[in-house]
């Protein structure tokens, strides 16, 4: 499919009509619904636990459970820097995971033991609970909040590493309340500051994105049925991708339980090699971003939107790093960002069109965003030249 011819760059009118709207970034009403619901569950939720723990132990632990929380978020952000995601969007994914599926865990874990058990009478029952019950319901729940992302967040995710974040950022939340819950039995449970400190040390520093690595592989399975088949796919994605999520859940909760005696032994043979395997796909799917974004600019540049020069700069690490740079000389930093930004969401439209997902509404999209990356070409451009002659 033709790519549109460019305006004249330094155009003061517009082409279209179009092109006076600029690009919506504002959160819509339904999303800002979503992230409402889920903040009151997660409200709620807390005030069940400062009933059942206490307000002092809730701070106290919820103060712990931030340690992992962090070190997650800041490893999701790492992989999200590319083409970020929406803010309001990884907030919903956070309080989902944090309190909604918390409280449906909760709420159906213990019906799902008790049909496990009339099911499986020979299973012993320390097995039903962690390794047959809690990877089912847990990951069910989680993956019902990176469902309602795929078709909210429609325009924002576009393949497995946008299902990485938002899942990945699911499971983070879930991991956060869960780790006050094990904070708080630990520190009840007449173990003292020691049964506490073990427990945290396991938990929230040997292991914190177990959780994040669960529902990531539901995310990422979602997100390849997205990047090439649009809508079509998503519901057999999501049973598909409960497989890898449900499986490594129960590896991990069962590994002590059924295959190993020793922490040490099953975290260096097992957790470490996962987690280790699950960084490097994730690198390659970042490789692959860029390649990628490279690949549908170079259009635009062969049609004239961008130059050989800009696509560098806009389509490689270095080159945005050298972009931002030349940009905080005259306090546009943020004017740039944004710059990259459109052109990213821009790269991954015309992949969406070229695909031929939602041919009628990507093109449209992809109208408005040459608008903004035009606009926000000029500024650039203006911005320098007052600089240079000031």
């Amino acid at each position: 499919m033709n790519i549109a011819a460019p305006p004249p760059w330094e155009s003061s009118q517009p082409l279209h009509p179009v092109w006076e709207q600029g690009v919506r970034r504002g959160p819509g009403v339904v999303n800002v619904l979503l992230v409402a619901v889920a903040a009151l569950v997660l409200v709620v939720l807390a005030w069940f636990l400062s009933t059942t723990l206490g307000g002092v132990a809730l701070i106290l632990c919820g103060i712990l459970a931030l340690i992992p929380l962090s070190i997650c978020v800041a490893g999701l952000m790492w992989i999200d820097r590319w083409d970020p995601e929406p803010r309001g969007a990884l907030w919903f994914a956070f309080l989902w995971g944090a309190g909604i599926s918390v409280v449906a865990a909760l709420v159906l874990g213990t019906y799902v033991t008790e049909l496990l058990s009339l099911a499986l009478a020979s299973t012993p029952s320390d097995v039903i609970g962690p390794v047959l019950q809690a990877p089912l319901v847990e990951e069910i729940a989680k993956g019902l909040g990176v469902l309602i992302l795929v078709f909210s967040r429609r325009s924002h995710f576009d393949g497995p590493v946008d299902g990485i974040v938002y899942a990945g950022m699911v499971g983070a939340g879930f991991a956060f309340s869960e780790n006050i819950l094990y904070f708080g039995a630990a520190a009840l449970d007449g173990g003292g500051l020691g049964g506490l400190v073990s427990v945290f040390v396991i938990r929230g520093l040997f292991s914190p994105f177990a959780h994040v690595m669960f529902t990531a592989a539901l995310g990422a399975v979602i997100g390849l049925a997205v990047a090439r088949s649009g809508r079509r796919y998503i519901f057999p994605a999501f049973l598909l991708g409960l497989v890898p999520a449900i499986a490594g859940h129960m590896l991990w909760n069962g590994g002590l339980l059924v295959l190993f005696t020793d922490f040490f032994e099953f975290y260096f043979l097992i957790q470490l090699p996962l987690f280790l395997a699950a960084l490097a796909s994730i690198m390659a799917l970042r490789r692959a971003e860029r390649r990628l974004t490279e690949k549908r600019l170079g259009g635009y540049a062969e049609a004239g939107w961008f130059t050989g020069q800009e696509v560098q700069m806009l389509a490689t690490p270095g080159g945005r790093s050298q972009a931002l740079g030349w940009a905080r000389r005259f306090g546009r930093q943020q004017t740039m960002k944004a710059f990259i930004r459109s052109a990213t969401r821009l790269a991954f439209t015309r992949q969406r069109i070229v695909a031929g997902h939602d041919r009628q509404l990507n093109l449209s999209r992809e109208q408005l965003l040459l608008a903004d990356v035009t606009r926000l070409r000029n500024e650039l451009f203006t911005a320098s030249r007052r600089h240079t002659n000031a």
